[in-house]
C-alpha cells in the first residue's frame, strides 16, 4: 500500500484504523508496521502512530552512493585486518544460501527468483561484513544513512510479487558476494573496497529501474515524489 500509492506521503497510519482495515489483528500489523518504519517508509509519530514518508529517486540513489563508500572502507578495514574463520564462516554460509536459491535462475533465465528470500541473505552478508569491520563510528553512520527509504541492503524489490525484471540484479549481486569472498579470505583491501563501491552503484541503478517500471504500471499517484520537480 505504501509504495503503490494507497496511502499518500503525510498520510496518517493509525494501527487500530488499519487493523479494521485490512482485516488483521494488531500483532502482525504492529510487526509490519515497524519493519516499515526500520525500512524508512514510515516515520514514527510522538503522539503514537506512523505517518507515510515522501521522498525521491535521488534521495534514494544519494543514500545508496554514502552506503557504497561507508561498506567499501567496512570490506577493507577488514580484509586489512583479517577477517576470523567464524566471520568467513558467516559470509560463506551466507553465500552458499545465495548460491542455492538462485540455482534455478542460473539453469533457466526465465526464472522468477524469490527475490525477498535472497534479500534477507543480501542482508545478513552486509551486516555481517560491516559488524566485523570493528569501527563503531563507521556502523553508526551506516545506521543513520539506511534510514533512507529503501536504501538498505534488504531493500531490492518494490512491487508486491518477484518479477523476472529482478533476476538478472539478483543474480549479479550473488556474484557480486562471491567476489567480495574472495577479496576478503585473500585480504585484498583495495580489491574489496572497490568491489564493494561497484556493488552499490549497481544497486543504486537496480532500483531507480525498479522504482522507474512500478510508477509506469501503477494507475494509482505513486508514493515517490517526482524527482525533478
Amino acid at each position: 500500500m505504501v509504495l503503490s500509492g494507497a496511502l499518500q506521503p503525510g498520510e496518517r497510519v493509525v494501527e487500530l484504523q488499519f487493523s479494521a482495515r485490512l482485516g488483521v489483528s494488531r500483532t502482525p500489523l504492529r510487526i509490519a508496521l515497524t519493519e516499515l518504519e526500520k525500512e524508512g517508509l514510515l516515520e514514527r509519530l510522538p503522539s503514537r502512530g506512523f505517518r507515510v514518508r515522501a521522498f525521491t529517486v535521488d534521495e534514494i540513489g544519494d543514500a545508496v552512493d554514502v552506503r557504497g563508500v561507508l561498506e567499501g572502507m567496512a570490506a577493507r578495514l577488514l580484509a586489512e585486518r583479517g577477517a576470523s574463520q567464524e566471520v568467513l564462516d558467516q559470509l560463506t554460509q551466507a553465500v552458499e544460501e545465495g548460491r542455492a536459491l538462485l540455482a534455478p535462475a542460473r539453469r533457466d533465465p526465465n526464472t522468477t527468483v524469490d527475490a525477498r528470500a535472497w534479500g534477507q541473505i543480501n542482508r545478513r552478508f552486509h551486516e555481517i561484513l560491516c559488524a566485523a569491520s570493528g569501527n563503531r563510528a563507521l556502523l553508526s553512520a551506516l545506521e543513520h544513512n539506511n534510514k533512507t527509504p529503501l536504501a538498505g541492503p534488504a531493500a531490492l524489490t518494490l512491487p508486491s510479487t518477484p518479477s523476472l525484471l529482478e533476476t538478472p540484479f539478483v543474480l549479479r549481486a550473488q556474484a557480486d558476494h562471491e567476489d567480495l569472498l574472495r577479496a576478503i579470505t585473500r585480504r585484498e583491501a583495495v580489491r574489496a573496497e572497490n568491489l564493494m563501491r561497484e556493488h552499490a552503484y549497481r544497486s543504486r541503478e537496480n532500483k531507480r529501474v525498479l522504482l522507474e517500471s512500478l510508477r509506469g504500471s501503477l494507475s494509482a499517484q505513486p508514493l515517490l515524489a517526482d524527482s525533478s520537480a
